[in-house]
């Protein structure tokens, strides 16, 4: 039985590698959020502004809870997911974790491009989304090193790159 589950900031490409993964794999791949979505009939946005973020937490919580106990998967959480409760914890107990760890700067060169899906980052100049990115990964960066691997993911920008961090992950894995 497989399970992988892939934390990381925003923007590490965690839906992309997860998804090209679990395809080679022969497996199934769920991103937590997209399943809250499906569950609740709710964007993430809508579940934020209706129950707050602590509200929220603990729908992603319950949630990480359900989709955890699948077989054969590689599930993409959330970049606060491992930050929250004992989620982290109960995520190392569950699966084999990576960390998909990329510099500031190549997450604020993936996430401008979609900066008006990101709720967090939305209005914010150039200069303020780059400090937001700097300080808030510098919090999250201790849950995040509690996975068991780390896979540095700064050079994702092309298909090839996408396939070789694949490889790269398989490696680590031993899977």
């Amino acid at each position: 039985m497989i399970r992988i589950i892939l934390t990381g900031y925003m923007g590490a490409g965690k839906t992309t590698v997860g998804k090209a993964l679990a395809k080679e794999l022969g497996i199934s791949f769920y991103d937590l959020d997209w399943y809250i979505e499906e569950r609740f009939h709710r964007t993430v946005p809508q579940i934020f502004a209706e129950r707050g973020e602590e509200g929220f937490r603990k729908i992603e919580q319950q949630m990480l809870h359900e989709v955890a106990e699948f077989e054969n998967i590689v599930l993409s959480c959330g970049g606060g997911t491992p930050c929250f409760f004992d989620n982290m914890d109960y995520m190392n107990r569950q699966a084999q974790t990576v960390y998909l760890k990329a510099s500031p700067e190549v997450l604020y060169q993936h996430l401008k491009m979609g900066k008006t899906e990101r709720p967090l980052l939305k209005d914010k100049t150039p200069e303020e989304m780059m400090a937001f990115i700097r300080a808030s990964l510098e919090q999250r960066e201790p849950f995040y090193r509690q996975a068991s691997h780390t896979l540095n993911v700064d050079l994702l920008e092309n298909y090839a790159k996408i396939k070789d961090s694949v490889r790269l992950l398989r490696e680590l894995l031993k899977i």
